[in-house]
């Protein structure tokens, strides 16, 4: 399009150039040559404006587009990056947790190994007539017992709501996140 706009003004001057000469006297005088000379230099003069014009508008354009351009993959790369962030925390909590139930499986384990001995003890002590120890043994164990339960039960609770109020955390990010992207992307 602005290669027809320059070709019309190229075209323009080269019309205006042969009329004046058409008009213009067969011999040339130091007058003749000032008559013919001011209005090419005027026609150049008008030419050379109109061209820096257009081409002004044409780098206006161009560098308006390619704004745009920038814009829309800075927003599509800020949304990417938003994704992978947030894949990447629910990874880490996955990962995190099947650790936590591994480790905790591997303790209960060997805390319900060490009761299994202890009540081992108090049955070994009532079969050979230690009825008062065993019995101690028996209780004690099953105390310990209640008191681990009730203590995991209590940590557990206290994880799990830790863990909500991270996610409604994350959550209000994202959601947050989410509506100053739409803002800028309506403005």
């Amino acid at each position: 399009m602005n290669f027809l706009k320059f070709l019309f003004g190229i075209i323009l001057a080269q019309a205006a150039t042969y009329v004046l000469i058409l008009l213009s006297p067969a011999e040339f005088t130091m007058t003749g040559v000032f008559r013919l000379a001011v209005p090419l230099l005027i026609i150049a003069l008008i030419l050379a404006f109109w061209f820096n014009s257009i081409a002004g508008h044409h780098s206006k354009d161009a560098i308006g587009k390619v704004k745009d351009d920038f814009a829309n993959e800075r927003d599509k790369l800020r949304v990417n990056a938003q994704r992978a962030k947030e894949r990447v925390i629910k990874e880490a909590h996955k990962d995190i947790a099947k650790e936590t139930k591994k480790a905790h499986a591997k303790a209960n384990f060997k805390v319900g190994a060490a009761f299994a001995a202890a009540l081992g003890v108090g049955a070994l002590f009532i079969f050979a007539q230690m009825l008062t120890a065993g019995l101690l043994a028996i209780t004690a164990t099953g105390g310990v017992m209640g008191g681990y339960y009730w203590r995991g039960r209590r940590l557990e609770n206290e994880r799990l709501k830790e863990i909500e109020g991270r996610r409604n955390l994350d959550l209000i990010e994202t959601k947050s996140s989410q509506i100053k992207v739409l803002k800028k992307g309506k403005s």
